[in-house]
């Protein structure tokens, strides 16, 4: 089906293809090289942290991510929104963690933060927290528990690219971040996403994770002269570490280096929109009451007050009707709890908290 307003677009320009043209003129290697390595430098300077891992997808850094957790952490629960994108869960539990479920705080649509300081316990090894559609799921008070506890922070910033709190951009706060450079993101690469980290081990980890688990992957002498270990194997071909080959291309770093040029302009033009859109809406039928605080936007949430089937129905045939594209229950299918995939994992790991999404989507 054809919608006159499409629910996202291309956010690939030409500008972008003419530079990608450009490059390739020049016949050079295709394959992971020199511009990634630009890209993930300026990525981490955009950003404010250390280090940076350019991937082919932000599920793909979720995974990496996780597993590079395991080094850091005995410890087998991880706390996870019931709001999220799949591959959060999928990588918490194909890592062998067990998932702790807590529900949304309706005006940021990521986690309570009550209800995850609730649910801290010995066997917590990470908050993975999600900051849904552009907004930030952080506060003071649970940043200080978990320091105070000595808990894992992981973001995924995948939908909030340059969001903030307290004047400081999310995915620097935590041991590890992961964002996601998917084609209508605040920043594209068509497919793509990027680990960051300010701790050098974690960082070296999913570097070798990346490149098949290979030690020559490594980016740094002291770890890749440990090659010497092992006199009977090809210097050039040990694998330290089980990996998978999670590499992004030139081509992704290209693109992505000349987005990042607009990247700030890019946002400011989304959080206006958003707002436009926010004024615009009835608050007596549809919630309006988001934390704007260090906005990015990414979609525009629309959540009606009354739980009614049949008014959502209606609602929905309207905006068929007038050919406006849109996804019921976020972009991940709402309450990830109500999915095949977790079928039985409800009942082992409930989630904590109002479980407001569940009343809104049956």
């Amino acid at each position: 089906m054809k919608f006159k307003h499409p629910l996202m677009q291309n956010n690939i320009t030409k500008k972008d293809f003419d530079i990608v043209i450009k490059f390739l003129k020049n016949e050079p290697i295709l394959t992971q090289n020199k511009k990634v390595e630009k890209f993930e430098k300026l990525w981490s300077k955009w950003l404010g942290v250390k280090y940076s891992v350019f991937v082919n997808s932000g599920s793909s850094a979720n995974f990496i991510t996780i597993s590079a957790l395991k080094q850091f952490t005995k410890k087998k629960e991880i706390i996870t929104p019931t709001l999220t994108w799949p591959s959060d869960i999928m990588a918490v539990i194909n890592n062998n963690f067990k998932p702790k479920f807590v529900d949304i705080n309706i005006k940021t649509l990521s986690m309570n933060s009550q209800d995850v300081i609730k649910n801290l316990t010995s066997k917590t090894a990470a908050v993975f927290i999600t900051h849904a559609q552009g907004f930030n799921g952080l506060d003071k008070t649970l940043l200080n528990e978990l320091k105070r506890k000595k808990i894992i922070l992981i973001e995924d910033v995948c939908e909030s690219h340059g969001a903030k709190f307290n004047g400081k951009k999310l995915g620097t706060f935590g041991l590890a971040s992961n964002f996601s450079f998917y084609y209508a993101h605040h920043l594209s690469t068509i497919e793509g996403g990027m680990i960051c980290t300010n701790n050098k081990e974690f960082y070296d980890y999913c570097i070798r994770f990346r490149g098949h688990g290979m030690l020559r992957e490594s980016k740094f002498k002291k770890i890749r002269q440990d090659s010497k270990k092992f006199k009977d194997l090809n210097k050039d071909f040990i694998f330290l570490n089980p990996g998978f080959n999670f590499r992004n291309n030139e081509i992704g770093a290209v693109l992505g280096i000349n987005q990042l040029k607009n990247l700030n302009k890019n946002i400011i033009l989304r959080n206006r929109n958003f707002k436009c859109f926010l004024d615009l809406l009835n608050s007596e039928k549809f919630y309006t009451e988001y934390n704007l605080n260090g906005i990015s936007n990414y979609a525009f949430p629309i959540i009606l007050k009354n739980k009614s089937i049949k008014e959502r129905n209606l609602f929905e045939k309207y905006m068929k009707k007038h050919g406006i594209e849109f996804r019921r229950g976020n972009a991940g299918g709402g309450n990830q709890l109500r999915q095949p995939y977790l079928k039985g994992f409800e009942k082992l790991y409930p989630a904590s908290g109002a479980n407001f999404f569940s009343l809104l989507q049956e």
